[in-house]
């Protein structure tokens, strides 16, 4: 494995239908909204077909850490309600597969994310701060765990009030600190 290859398996478990799930990851420009701690902007560069198989996006992600990534990826297998594949390009290169399995009232969720880190400081610095790059990738798929846990309290809500007493996801983070918060004293 070259010192810029990564290999990340995730595993998320969730009160919800392997439907819900699929709506909800599926909805590409959404993650803004739900999970803005890593997704700054999403843009569809191209629709695919009426089901999402081929579809293009366009990503400005972050981390904890002080960079940003700019990819995209496409759509290249769907297995409603029960998954996809997609195919990055950009910063990352390579292949992630999202797997939903029903579990009673529970979805277990794993992500299997393989990718080759493409952007020139990641490429260049793997050899040394991978592990720190690793650590990266787990906070933001832990972000993304408390995220989508919380959009799921929220579509869950039976009143205006319970769902008013959902607390909005993380926001964005540059070294532990709240941006929008470091953006206002700014």
């Amino acid at each position: 494995m070259a010192s810029n290859d990564y290999h990340f398996i995730t595993h998320w478990r969730m009160k919800s239908t392997c439907e819900e799930i699929t709506e909800i990851l599926g909805n590409g420009p959404d993650l803004v909204r739900w999970w803005p701690s890593v997704y700054l902007r999403v843009d569809v560069l191209k629709p695919g077909a009426a089901d999402g198989l081929g579809r293009e996006v366009d990503l400005y992600t972050k981390g904890w850490l002080p960079y940003t990534l700019r990819w995209q990826f496409r759509v290249t297998e769907l297995r409603s309600p029960h998954g996809l594949t997609l195919e990055a390009s950009g910063d990352f290169v390579g292949r992630g597969i999202w797997t939903f399995q029903q579990d009673g009232d529970y979805v277990n969720i794993t992500y299997d994310w393989k990718v080759q880190a493409g952007k020139p400081l990641l490429r260049n610095l793997s050899w040394l701060m991978k592990p720190i790059f690793s650590a990266n990738h787990h906070w933001a798929m832990q972000m993304g765990e408390i995220s989508l846990q919380l959009e799921l309290d929220r579509r869950h809500a039976r009143t205006p009030p319970e769902r008013a007493a959902v607390p909005p996801p993380p926001a964005p983070r540059f070294w532990g600190r709240n941006l929008q918060r470091s953006e206002q004293k700014g």
